[in-house]
């Protein structure tokens, strides 16, 4: 590690004298949902929106299994994600709403995966894992670094474990039909159809963590009744082996905590749990609401807190951005790239990367770090456009010392 790395550690957060004091978080809201075709295209409809029906029992979450196709894992770019922020800023252009002034007042683009990592690092003891991080104009935009020896590893999967995997999107074909009233051919309880992980269905959604304006975009499983527009029908779909005895319960309850910030930070109002035998049958349906879970865990040995979880990434995110803020380049390169690498039961070092590092990241694509030119180009041509049309507005200060906007009053529920 070079000698510039910062380094939050875990003492910073777990071994603080006295209680932790609540971090504001706003419930997620809506921005744009958006598909992936079966070939894995981006199309800004709602073509893979699924509707939740009860699954049969006693399914053999086998099934299918020879004729699933898989998406190979890939480097973590967030181009769709940029594409769907472009989206949502030119329909605000569109109502004169200045869109270049919003996403000046953003803090973070990520997807939702990057952030549960962050969010539940305190309660990490196994993997690592590591991000690379850029700000332009204030924004900070994060995406999961993969080395090829772990993307080789991910494709590479032995064939239990892949089994293992398996089981939960033939869970989510049985709890999904393509109509939210299923016709007598595709009534509840029958195979939703063969998998196809290419075909998705995400959403792109706004919240706020203390003082910083996230967009986050992920996965939807699917939504129970009707899709209204907004978070209140969404539905995450997991599954887990049956709870046998105490040592059993202790372990589902350690998942909790990850299907719990998966869902929390989407603004997913409810999880379906599909608890399971060895052999991949359904054994058991159970519907949890989200912001009940962290009571489930409460005042129980070894229990997480989700203030504690919030407290790291509300001090990560302060120390990400005065790192830097404060550092200038060392290539003399206006936005450099970082790397955070996140260590279980130590914490996260922050360093700039060097040449080959860099190289390594752009991997030889038309890319300003890890950004696409193509999005960097509409921003700046963005800023040009808003400064024309918006010439009082004033553009955030990229710094520390940004006057913070008062938070917003969190609606009932929402609040830890």
């Amino acid at each position: 590690m070079p000698q510039t790395a910062v380094k939050l550690a875990y003492s910073t957060v777990l071994r603080m004298a006295g209680p932790i004091s609540p971090v504001a978080f706003q419930q997620p809201s809506s921005l744009l949902t958006f598909s992936y075709s079966p070939s894995h295209e981006l199309e800004f409809t709602d073509s893979a929106l699924r509707y939740y029906v009860h699954p049969p029992r006693n399914a053999d979450l086998r099934h299918g299994y020879d004729r699933w196709i898989r998406r190979p894992e890939e480097r973590g770019r967030i181009d769709n994600l940029l594409r769907a922020v472009i989206r949502v800023r030119t329909n605000m252009d569109a109502q004169d709403l200045n869109g270049a002034g919003w996403l000046r007042d953003i803090g973070i683009v990520s997807w939702r995966g990057v952030m549960t990592k962050i969010m539940t690092a305190p309660y990490e003891e196994r993997d690592s894992w590591e991000l690379n991080v850029m700000m332009v104009d204030g924004t900070l935009y994060f995406e999961e670094h993969l080395t090829e020896n772990k993307l080789a590893e991910k494709n590479n999967v032995a064939p239990h474990h892949r089994m293992q995997m398996y089981y939960g999107y033939a869970f989510e074909s049985y709890c999904t039909s393509s109509t939210p009233a299923p016709s007598k051919g595709t009534a509840a309880g029958t195979w939703g159809g063969d998998v196809n992980t290419n075909v998705q269905w995400c959403s792109v959604v706004k919240t706020k963590l203390g003082d910083t304006r996230i967009v986050i975009g992920g996965e939807v499983d699917c939504v129970r009744g009707h899709f209204t527009g907004n978070t209140d029908s969404f539905v995450e779909l997991k599954t887990s082996l049956i709870i046998r005895g105490a040592q059993d319960e202790a372990h589902f309850e350690k998942k909790l905590l990850k299907f719990y910030f998966q869902s929390f930070l989407l603004g997913v109002p409810e999880i379906v749990v599909g608890f399971r035998t060895a052999a991949g049958r359904l054994s058991k349906v159970q519907s949890f609401r989200t912001m009940e879970i962290p009571r489930l865990v409460r005042n129980k040995p070894g229990a997480w807190d989700p203030l504690v979880c919030l407290d790291w990434g509300k001090r990560f995110i302060e120390l990400l951005k005065s790192t830097i803020v404060s550092r200038p380049s060392t290539l003399g390169d206006p936005l450099p790239v970082w790397r955070v690498k996140f260590t279980p039961r130590s914490g996260v070092t922050i360093s700039p990367l060097d040449k080959p590092g860099l190289d390594e990241v752009v991997n030889g694509e038309d890319r300003v770090g890890f950004l696409p030119q193509w999005y960097f180009d509409d921003i700046r041509s963005a800023e040009r456009r808003s400064s024309e049309l918006h010439p009082s507005v004033n553009a955030r200060s990229a710094g520390p010392n940004a006057s913070p906007e008062k938070t917003s009053t969190l609606p009932p529920g929402w609040q830890i």
